[in-house]
C-alpha cells in the first residue's frame, strides 16, 4: 500500500474506533495486524515488546476500573482490545514503513511542503543522537554528583538547547546543499499513487464499516 494512503488509515481508523465499543472488530484488528506483522517478518522481540507493553497498561487500566465497579463487562473488554489495536496498527505501520520513502510519499502524492517532510525526516534521524546525547548529559552530571532521572527538568531542557543547535546546522547544510524552498525539484525515486492503493484502503475501511455497524458488540 502506498505509504501515505497507509499512514491515513491508520490515523482514521484509529479515531472511528475511539468513538465505538464493538470489542469482535477490535479483536480481528488485532489478529490481521499480527498476522501482517509476521509476514512482514517483524522480529520477535519487537512482537513481544508491542504485546508486552499494551498487555500491562491495558490490565492495570482493566483492574483500576474493576475497583471501581463503574464499567460494564463489555466496556471492559472494549477498552482492553482497543489499547492492543492502538499499538498493534502504530507498529504494523512503523515496522513495515521506510521513513525515507513516507517522507517521498508525503511530498510527492500528499503534496506536504518539503520542508515540512523533510523536516520529519532530519528528526527521525536525529532520535539515535539524541539518544546519546541524553546519555552523555546524564554521564556528565554524574562526574558532578548529580543524578538526572527521567523526570529532571535539568535532562531535558540541555537536550533541547543541543536540538536546537543541530537544527541550525540542519537548515545551513541543507542550504548549502542546493535546497531551496518553494523551488522547482526534481525525484530520486518516484513513489506511485495506484489505482489498486485507492482500491485496497477504500475496501478495507468499508469492511470495517460493515463490521462496525453490522457485527456482534
Amino acid at each position: 500500500m502506498n505509504p501515505s494512503l497507509k499512514l491515513a488509515w491508520v490515523v482514521l481508523l484509529a479515531l472511528e474506533l475511539s468513538f465505538t465499543q464493538v470489542w469482535t472488530v477490535n479483536l480481528v484488528l488485532i489478529v490481521i495486524s499480527l498476522i501482517l506483522m509476521l509476514a512482514c517478518h517483524v522480529p520477535l522481540k519487537r512482537l513481544l515488546w508491542l504485546t508486552g507493553v499494551p498487555l500491562f497498561f491495558a490490565s492495570a487500566l482493566v483492574w483500576s476500573l474493576t475497583l471501581q465497579g463503574s464499567a460494564s463487562h463489555h466496556f471492559l473488554i472494549v477498552i482492553f482490545t482497543r489499547m492492543f489495536v492502538y499499538v498493534y496498527l502504530g507498529g504494523l505501520f512503523t515496522q513495515t514503513t521506510d521513513p525515507l520513502i513516507l517522507t517521498r510519499s508525503l511530498e510527492q502524492n500528499a503534496h506536504l511542503p518539503s520542508k515540512f517532510a523533510y523536516g520529519f525526516l532530519a528528526a527521525f534521524n536525529l532520535m539515535p543522537k539524541i539518544q546519546a546525547e541524553v546519555a552523555s548529559i546524564k554521564a556528565a552530571a554524574l562526574m558532578r554528583g548529580q543524578v538526572l532521572h527521567v523526570w529532571s527538568p535539568q535532562l531535558y531542557f540541555k537536550a533541547i538547547l543541543t536540538a536546537m543547535h543541530w537544527s541550525d546546522q540542519l537548515s545551513l547544510a541543507m542550504t548549502s546543499h542546493g535546497f531551496v524552498e518553494g523551488a522547482p525539484r526534481t525525484q530520486a525515486e518516484v513513489i506511485p499513487l495506484r489505482r489498486r492503493d485507492w482500491w485496497l484502503t477504500a475496501g478495507s475501511l468499508i469492511i470495517i464499516q460493515v463490521g462496525l455497524f453490522t457485527g456482534l458488540p
